[in-house]
């Protein structure tokens, strides 16, 4: 350090750092040594880890009971699913049933899913077309969607659109009924719940309505709905609770998915009375008012029943991922064990003639 005086009247030494072990960098530290001896072990049991672990993500997926039903033109559906390939044929109400088994009873929390293929919510532009502030119940952006929801932002007479965009207007729209069918000439109802479907964080903040809440009506006075709905928003629902833009069917649509192929929540069974154990063995109906047209994009619709486990649904991808990042790490540890026998340097009098 310089002992050099400031300017006259400065004190000598004020930029000089305290003299303490912390700002003179004097604390003991440790720097491991890193030595084949110690690395390679830590490979092996990671690799091995990782493979238990893995094999433990699978055997719990496999526990997860879930049937997958396609209705996209099968049997009683194929008509509908020409009709909509006609955009003309789009105000004609079709209706089809499909019919399906469960050879074991799902116990439990069963979960009802509709499901897509080929439709690709993660493209650029289709994300980002939707105003999140008019979704919070701003008034200024009700009557002025945002320039990303162009062009559903408004209709040519200059009617805002509510909700705007091009997501909110491709909602899922097919109406799905579970029926249980106890013998050849009786069907039950199964009860299914619509609300607490979506994340608490998407209907307690991302979407809110605007004033006055009491007064759906009045709030989405000088708003339209969307270009290929039927109804406007404040009239998807009969619950003041699900209805306008905390309706749960749309705040789960609206929360894109990462890939084409991909389901949504759509209901949970209720479990009450004969279902209060879950859904039993038997025969079962879906009542379908098939209006979500799919020929165009080439992409298939199916219904989803499902039970959970503490992972979530019924997937092995985690659990592959888990086993195959541990066969890696094995394998690497491998080679490097043979590098290190065959390469490593002998101690002073065994080296050879």
């Amino acid at each position: 350090m310089s002992n050099r005086k400031g300017p006259p009247g400065s004190q000598p030494f004020m930029k000089r750092p305290d003299n303490t072990a912390f700002k003179q960098q004097k604390l003991p530290a440790w720097s491991p040594t890193l030595k084949a001896e110690t690395v390679l072990p830590f490979f092996f049991v990671s690799g091995a880890a990782c493979i238990m672990i893995g094999v433990l993500l699978i055997i719990t997926a496999a526990g997860v009971q879930e049937i997958k039903v396609d209705y996209t033109e099968e049997r009683d559906c194929a008509e509908c699913y020409s009709l909509r390939l006609d955009r003309a044929n789009s105000i004609i109400d079709c209706a089809c049933t499909v019919f399906f088994s469960l050879s074991e009873a799902f116990k439990g929390d069963v979960f009802m899913y509709y499901g897509l293929t080929n439709f690709h919510q993660n493209q650029r532009h289709y994300m980002v077309s939707r105003d999140d502030a008019q979704l919070v119940g701003r008034q200024y952006n009700l009557k002025n969607p945002s320039i990303t929801c162009v062009p559903f932002d408004k209709y040519k007479n200059g009617t805002p659109i509510a909700p705007c965009g091009a997501i909110a207007n491709s909602i899922f729209n097919d109406t799905l009924q579970l029926f249980y069918h106890t013998d050849k000439n009786t069907e039950t109802p199964v009860p299914l719940l619509k609300t607490d479907i979506s994340w608490f964080t998407d209907r307690t903040v991302k979407f809110q309505n605007p004033s006055p809440m009491d007064n759906l009506t009045a709030a989405f006075a000088g708003t339209a709905r969307p270009f290929y709905w039927w109804k406007p928003v404040y009239q998807l629902s009969v619950e003041e609770n699900n209805n306008g833009f905390v309706n749960e069917d749309l705040i789960v649509w609206m929360r894109q998915a990462a890939f084409p192929s991909f389901k949504k929540l759509y209901r949970e069974l209720n479990r009450t009375q004969e279902f209060n154990d879950g859904l039993p063995a038997g025969n079962y109906s879906v009542k379908i008012s098939y209006n979500y047209p799919v020929g165009k994009f080439r992409g298939r619709k199916s219904v989803i029943f499902s039970t959970v486990s503490w992972l979530g649904g019924h997937s092995n991808f985690l659990g592959v991922a888990y086993c195959a990042s541990g066969a890696i790490i094995l394998i690497v540890a491998i080679i490097l064990t043979v590098v290190h026998l065959k390469f490593r340097e002998k101690p002073l009098g065994q080296e050879e003639e």
